[in-house]
């Protein structure tokens, strides 16, 4: 669940664990081709004065293709996170605190997920960091090798 009743907090906090499935509708507009569900767990607790921190965890899964040789990748994300939530309007002038409604009920930590996972993903993902990528002028695939018919040495 990763909706929670602001009035479980008051015996401590709530855990929080679920996932969203590739075809979740927050995760629409993203551009992102999930290989498996996200995979999310955390704990939300208040902090005091209206403010809730969740110490969420996530993993993923999401394919791709390098951006130097077009090969297909997929990146691995498997990261903790911190991140508040807040109805104070001083603090949500931080772009990294979570607006909550002063008259909020619960904490739903769909959309931080949403976000964070959009911050963490490489939008230029590499095969490898020393992908060689494709020769400029045939498309040859330079990790296989030099280009023979564009190498070193030859002049077209």
């Amino acid at each position: 669940m990763l909706r929670v009743d602001i009035r479980q907090l008051q015996q401590g906090s709530a855990e929080t664990v679920g996932q969203l499935e590739p075809g979740d509708p927050a995760l629409e507009g993203l551009g992102l081709v999930l290989v498996e569900p996200v995979r999310v767990s955390g704990e939300l607790q208040a902090t005091g004065g209206g403010d809730y921190l969740w110490r969420g965890y996530l993993r993923a899964a999401v394919a791709g293709e390098c951006r130097r040789c077009l090969k297909p990748v997929t990146q691995q994300l498997d990261e903790g996170m911190d991140v508040l939530f807040s109805a104070d309007p001083d603090l949500v002038e931080d772009p990294s605190v979570y607006a909550l409604s002063p008259d909020a009920t619960g904490v739903d930590v769909t959309m931080a997920v949403r976000e964070e996972l959009a911050l963490r993903l490489s939008a230029f993902p590499l095969c490898r960091p020393d992908c060689q990528g494709l020769c400029a002028i045939c498309g040859a695939d330079l990790n296989a090798g030099p280009c023979l018919a564009h190498g070193p040495g030859t002049t077209d």
